[in-house]
């Protein structure tokens, strides 16, 4: 039996949005996707706060999540919807 799907797994990358470091701890990823940062996340962001007469800018934090991805492909030499070929 000759292998004709070698699917492709990709790994989608996301960071949530950039909020206090401390109120930071009970951020949660998207559904579908694993954080990969603990506690409060990574310090690598500026959050604004905006006032009447101007926006102040802050360091804050966010997390990193991951999300696995299978893209359906056909082995090399096979093509088409059932990866027919040969």
């Amino acid at each position: 039996q000759v292998k004709k799907q070698c699917d492709q797994k990709l790994l989608i990358r996301m960071k949530t949005k950039c909020v206090p470091c401390p109120l930071n701890l009970d951020t949660q990823c998207p559904a579908g996707y694993t954080k990969i940062t603990n506690g409060t996340g990574t310090p690598d962001c500026r959050y604004y706060l905006e006032m009447k007469t101007h926006t102040l800018s802050f360091p804050g934090c966010r997390h990193r999540c991951v999300k696995e991805f299978e893209q359906p492909e056909c082995c090399q030499g096979h093509w088409g919807p059932d990866c027919m070929g040969e």
